[in-house]
């Protein structure tokens, strides 16, 4: 192992007695800079503070004139310092004065010095401000004072953190670390949060930063190095779904970050300058993430979040613990911050504590989306820095309406908020209001308003919503959530839940729709695809594992002894798949019957209309089957090539397009002619717009999630659906230029006082 001198152990150690000390902060700065200085042999020592107006100010120096501490300032990006800022990477000049970048400030009395050495203060890969060490004699710092001087930067970043500096500032004036900020996302479901941020995967805090043995601290990390790689090694060795794909592509990233020998390296330098494993690993990867966030290679900087994940990680093999449980500690108004997360992974929270949902990546309709909005969570999406620029505990405001996340919020721009909210609880109460009044146009007409669910938690809303009944029952929530597959006692528990709960009402039950983006980390069958959506999934699945289906048709059977049973088939692509499914429910119900098992007084079998081949198909399928639904968030994606889950296309086209809803009212119009119900329960069906739109070409039966049902009523209730139905006959009908259908719902809403 290379011999290093002491100075930088040395150093730590020092700053480590003065953090312990009872000091002032500023005399804490003072003293922090001045053994800087005597340390590296240095004439001035300087440490700059971010402020949350971009500006750079000096906070202490030893060498410097003493007068100019708290008044002599920068600009981000202005001079040496700014340039550091801005960069976030350390600059060593032999002639400051040479450097295109440098800037005199008259009030610090630094025009005789040459010599620079400048590093960021980071955290979380933020800067927060720049230290700098200077020298009148024109010298070269060499490699391992840099890196002395970065390791000093972290300790200081940390103290900047625990907020003691804010004591020096100014009235009006915050430091960087503090200040609001104001992020623009895509906004997934409506609705206002307001609360505390509570990080889904929170950065582990290192408490521990000093070494006291560099060489048992490199055999803790060696240890853990190994460790790591043997998970990940294992992980990669498993066959199963969950690491096959995508997941594959980034485990095998992460070996290749793992057994990188420059940046075990640098870990092991940052251990032999006298930081703990652990503060090590923090110190190399906010200098890394601070790097790769000026890259401009996209690649590059998407590869900062595998990084973050392998350092997090590792810092776990050092500090011998798991992710918190995150039931504990999550404030009454948590607002959930996270890169990306699973629909499970939500349900895992105390759902009344929570507020709002913000993600760095989903779409629309990905799960976790549709999850978040089934529990009426404000979420917002696509948020890109939202989870390094939070912290555990941050004040935050979700505004699910246009798309915009306030962190730290300015006390006016809170006040306002609450007051939004304030008006959303009058509107919520006039939704109650209208909870046990009948669902029936102005003129008459009466109107299906069903809402989806899929767990057991979702049955309360039933009742609150003033639902018609369930329209949608997703089954596979049940197995999403599992570790196992559900046995089936389990299910027939769920299902005779669900039925109970509905005292009454309809209830249809959709049979298990797993494979596609839905994986489960147990399901041993299915193999990697390249068009997940288009595969093997749903009813093809099921099929094709008859034993699968087999056990929740029973359990269905038995829970819904001596009531109706409605049941739904997803993903049907051919009338013969209808009748495949029919037989295996046959066979069940002869096979209850045989030891006098209690069977449902009526089945009702319907399936999903997702697959745009039906429509060629739809006079015979109505003769299959008792009813349909459709699922419009498919059959769009399908229907115009889309991918629902690419942020890119997400909002290309349109589902209220002329051409879609043709192709809906065809739909409607074949049940008419058949004589069978006809429900949509895709997104289409939540706004209360798109839900207009589906009224005036005929639908009378829509599903939706719950806290969408009070807005849809209110609307449905003011409807003049006779002239809606003329108008929207008379825009679908327009052969030459393109109609825009959303606008003719705003002038038509607009007309007849219709508030959403």
């Amino acid at each position: 192992m290379r011999e290093i001198s002491a100075g930088p152990r040395v150093l730590l150690r020092r700053l480590r007695e003065m953090l312990a000390e009872a000091l002032e902060p500023q005399e804490r700065l003072d003293r922090i800079v001045r053994e800087i200085a005597q340390n590296m042999v240095a004439e001035v020592c300087s440490l700059y503070i971010l402020r949350s107006d971009s500006v750079l100010e000096l906070y202490a120096t030893e060498g410097l004139n003493p007068n100019a501490v708290h008044l002599a300032q920068l600009r981000l990006g202005q001079g040496l310092v700014g340039t550091i800022a801005a960069s976030a990477r350390p600059l060593s000049l032999s002639e400051a004065q040479e450097h295109p970048a440098f800037t005199y400030l008259p009030e610090t009395g630094e025009e005789i010095y040459h010599s620079f050495l400048g590093v960021p203060v980071l955290r979380a890969g933020r800067t927060l401000g720049v230290l700098v060490v200077q020298n009148r004699t024109k010298r070269h710092y060499r490699e391992d004072e840099v890196e002395a001087l970065e390791t000093v930067a972290m300790v200081i970043a940390e103290m900047i953190a625990m907020g003691d500096l804010a004591r020096l500032t100014r009235p009006g004036i915050e430091l960087d670390l503090r200040r609001s900020v104001s992020l623009k996302g895509l906004a997934f479901n409506e609705g206002i949060g307001l609360g505390h941020v509570v990080l889904h995967e929170p950065r582990i805090v290192v408490t521990n930063l000093f070494n006291e043995d560099s060489d048992q601290e490199t055999e803790r990390l060696e240890a853990a190095l190994s460790s790591l790689r043997l998970s990940i090694d294992d992980m990669l060795s498993r066959r199963d779904v969950a690491f096959e794909g995508e997941h594959r592509a980034v485990l095998e990233a992460y070996r290749m970050f793992a057994n990188d020998r420059g940046w075990v390296r640098r870990l092991e330098e940052a251990v032999r300058n006298g930081l703990t494993a652990e503060a090590a690993v923090e110190k190399v990867q906010s200098d890394m993430r601070a790097r790769m966030m000026h890259m401009t290679d996209p690649y590059l900087r998407e590869r900062m979040s595998d990084f973050d994940d392998l350092a997090n990680r590792l810092l776990r093999q050092l500090m011998g613990g798991g992710p918190d449980a995150l039931s504990e500690a999550v404030p009454k108004d948590a607002v959930i911050v996270a890169r990306s997360m699973g629909a499970a992974e939500l349900l895992d929270y105390p759902r009344e504590r929570l507020r709002g949902l913000v993600l760095e990546d989903g779409a629309p309709t990905s799960h976790i989306v549709i999850v978040a909005r089934a529990i009426g969570l404000p979420t917002v999406g696509e948020v890109k820095g939202a989870v390094s620029m939070s912290e555990n505990g941050d004040a935050i405001v979700v505004d699910g309406e246009d798309g915009q996340v306030h962190l730290r919020p300015q006390p006016d721009i809170e006040a306002a908020y609450a007051e939004k909210v304030r008006f959303r609880a009058r509107r919520q109460q006039h939704y109650r209001a209208l909870r046990e009044k009948p669902s029936v146009t102005k003129d008459g007409i009466p109107v299906d308003l069903l809402m989806n669910a899929g767990l057991a938690v979702d049955l309360p809303q039933l009742a609150q919503s003033g639902a018609a009944g369930i329209g949608l029952f997703r089954t596979e929530l049940q197995f999403m959530v599992a570790l196992t597959f559900p046995r089936a006692e389990a299910q027939e528990r769920l299902y005779r839940e669900v039925l109970d709960a509905a005292s009454g009402k309809p209830v249809t039950f959709r049979t298990v729709d797993i494979g596609g983006d839905k994986v489960l980390p147990y399901f041993k069958g299915a193999q990697h695809e390249e068009n997940p959506a288009l595969g093997w999934r749903a009813i093809r699945l099921t099929l094709d594992r008859p034993g699968l289906l087999r056990t929740q048709i029973r359990a269905l059977l038995k829970a819904a002894g001596g009531r109706e049973l409605r049941l739904m088939l997803p993903m049907v692509t051919e009338i013969d798949e209808v009748h495949r499914a029919r037989e295996i429910i046959d066979r069940e119900v002869r096979h209850l019957s045989r030891f006098a098992h209690h069977l449902p007084t009526r089945l009702k079998l319907g399936t999903m209309i997702e697959v745009p081949s039906l429509l060629w198909q739809l006079d015979e399928l109505m003769q299959a089957v008792d009813f349909v639904s459709v699922g419009s968030n498919d059959l769009f994606q399908f229907v115009t090539a889309t991918d629902r889950g690419n942020t890119r296309l997400s909002d290309r086209f349109d589902p209220l397009s002329v051409p879609f809803l043709r192709l809906l009212r065809q739909i409607v119009q074949a049940g008419q002619a058949a004589n069978k119900p006809v429900t949509l329960c895709g997104e289409l069906a939540g706004r209360p717009i798109s839900a207009m739109a589906l009224l005036g070409i005929g639908y009378r039966s829509i599903s939706m999630a719950a806290a969408s049902i009070g807005p849809v009523k209110a609307m449905v209730c003011e409807l003049p659906l006779g002239e809606l139905t003329e108008r929207m006959d008379k825009a679908l009908a327009n052969h030459g230029a393109k109609t825009d259908i959303r606008a003719e719902l705003t002038a038509f809403a607009k007309e007849h006082g219709l508030s959403f």
